[in-house]
């Protein structure tokens, strides 16, 4: 159309310049100079009909790259995978890429020339996205320069799309609006990826944090990289003193090697390695851990060591009186088998050496040691009878300070024979408990027995009493010789004693006799430096019980 305007008035302008001058030349010019003024006139035609012509040229020359660059940029804009749009800046739209016509559901809309809350109207679901888009529109605006934000754009099917937007203000030179670059991307997997990242981050720190078990995080050097709270709940140790040292600087010289074998296990084959270790916790008393240390493979290759411990002191301690019990009941299907035919005969044997005793006076010493063998071997029979005997226990209430003054009655003499003393420390007001009272006289003197026997001339059996409003506490302390940790751990044993004519019953009646008050004996001792025994009874009990 402009072709067709240009040609016609090109036209139009030669024909007036030929008739108009031919004109004014026969009428006006002079004769002589007609013919020169003629040509003038020719090439003045020429010069400016060549200019016209080079003038349309250029103009079409700028057109045509024109097209080309608004060509190319089209194409170029399309094949982006982000929505991209051209705005004046009155909020017009001057040209966006498919993308953004599907978007927003404009592909067979004229948009050009249109704002956003015009095309609006041509878009049912994303009208009110459109209307929204002016507002954040003059939101770059007045910032001023390049903003980003993240829109998120509600779909047909129920779920959003999330751009990551850059509005780009363009200024004229009078500070006047220009027009406004918009390219907003689809982080939709991104952030749904991100959400799932941050999902699992936060299963693993639920996991790693409410854990009941102790789970460490260990390098490849066998630093602690972090600990959960849980170990602060199971060792006493504050966790923060922990992270950052090798483990085996922590661990004690017992378990030590141990878990570093384990730990260089699982980095050369990189599976899972089990073991137990035993470790103090703060307070001092022993803690029986059960460890899994497992790889942690990030990207097929070894990053670290994840080591899971669980608590199992008390499964550990419960699995031992188990064994004991079932030992007591080993040693009571034996006891109950033989103990009365022992005693018949035996009863049998001491009158006999009795009656030869009062008739043969020249071989009385040897009487008389058969007599203490025959009383020690009765002594035993009684031990076994007491294991193997189902016996009612009748719980009464007592005052255990009372009960202990009797047991030391009883041991005072033999203790001053052996030039050894007894203290107990006054409480300051009865302690009344529900026990069998026979039973605990029993028990207490087996224990302070054991602490004379093991201490020196001079030395001294303290024993003191400690009371709650659930609990009394008992503890016998000796400065006597001590408990090898080969003993201590086989303590209560039957028929195992560290005396030369020990038989081992006796604690192991002293075990029968604290289980049977659902009480707890423990033992703290160090070869040459004494032996604590403490004690610990419920006040009160619930009916009586077969023991």
């Amino acid at each position: 159309m402009k072709k067709m305007k240009y040609l016609t008035t090109f036209f139009i302008l030669s024909i007036v310049w030929i008739f108009g001058t031919n004109y004014l030349l026969e009428s006006y010019a002079p004769s002589p100079f007609i013919t020169l003024v003629g040509h003038t006139k020719e090439v003045l035609y020429v010069v400016l009909a060549g200019w016209f012509f080079y003038f349309f040229i250029s103009k079409m020359e700028e057109l045509n790259a024109s097209r080309e660059e608004e060509k190319r940029l089209s194409t170029l804009i399309n094949s982006m995978v982000d929505f991209v749009n051209f705005k004046d800046g009155e909020g017009r739209w001057i040209q966006a890429n498919n993308f953004g016509l599907k978007l927003f559901d404009l592909e067979n809309v004229d948009y050009k020339g249109k704002k956003d809350s015009e095309l609006a109207e041509y878009s049912d679901f994303f009208a009110d996205s459109l209307r929204y888009c002016e507002i954040s529109d003059e939101e770059a605006w007045k910032a001023g320069g390049i903003i980003r934000v993240e829109e998120v754009l509600p779909q047909p099917d129920g779920s959003n799309k999330t751009f990551d937007t850059i509005k780009v203000p363009l200024w004229n030179d009078d500070g006047s609006r220009q027009g406004l670059v918009i390219i907003g991307r689809d982080i939709t997997e991104r952030k749904n990826v991100e959400t799932l990242l941050e999902e699992s981050r936060q299963q693993y720190r639920s996991l790693f944090e409410y854990s009941p078990d102790i789970v460490a995080m260990l390098d490849l050097n066998g630093t602690i990289t972090n600990l959960n709270p849980q170990f602060q709940k199971i060792t006493g140790f504050n966790a923060n003193d922990f992270i950052g040292r090798s483990i085996g600087e922590l661990l004690p010289e017992n378990s030590r090697q141990l878990v570093l074998d384990r730990i260089a296990k699982v980095i050369k084959d990189q599976s899972p390695q089990m073991f137990e270790l035993n470790i103090p916790h703060k307070n001092g008393n022993p803690l029986m851990l059960q460890s899994t240390s497992l790889p942690i493979i990030v990207n097929d290759q070894l990053a670290g060591i994840i080591c899971n411990s669980r608590d199992v002191t008390e499964l550990r301690q419960t699995e031992e009186r188990l064994r004991r019990t079932d030992k007591l009941s080993v040693v009571g299907e034996l006891s109950a088998s033989v103990a009365h035919e022992i005693r018949n005969p035996l009863t049998s044997l001491k009158g006999l050496v009795q009656l030869l005793q009062m008739e043969d006076e020249k071989h009385q010493l040897y009487y008389q040691i058969m007599l203490d063998e025959l009383n020690r071997i009765n002594h035993i029979v009684g031990e076994l009878l007491l294991l193997a005997k189902p016996q009612q226990i009748k719980f009464t209430e007592a005052d255990i300070q009372l009960i202990m003054y009797n047991v030391i009655s009883l041991l005072k003499t033999e203790a001053s024979l052996h030039n050894i003393q007894i203290e107990l420390e006054d409480h300051d007001q009865q302690v009344i408990i529900e026990c069998e009272p026979n039973q605990l006289k029993q028990l207490f003197i087996n224990i302070v027995k054991n602490a004379i026997e093991a201490s020196s001339a001079e030395d001294v059996v303290l024993i003191s009493l400690q009371s709650t409003d659930d609990h009394v506490t008992v503890r016998v302390k000796d400065d006597g010789c001590g408990i090898s940790k080969e003993f201590m751990e086989r303590i209560g044993e039957p028929f195992y004693s560290s005396k030369e004519k020990g038989t081992g019953l006796g604690m192991t009646v002293s075990f029968k006799i604290v289980q049977s008050h659902n009480g707890t004996i423990k033992f703290q001792s160090e070869p040459d430096e004494g032996t604590e025994v403490i004690v610990q009874l419920p006040i009160k009990h619930d009916g009586n019980k077969m023991n």
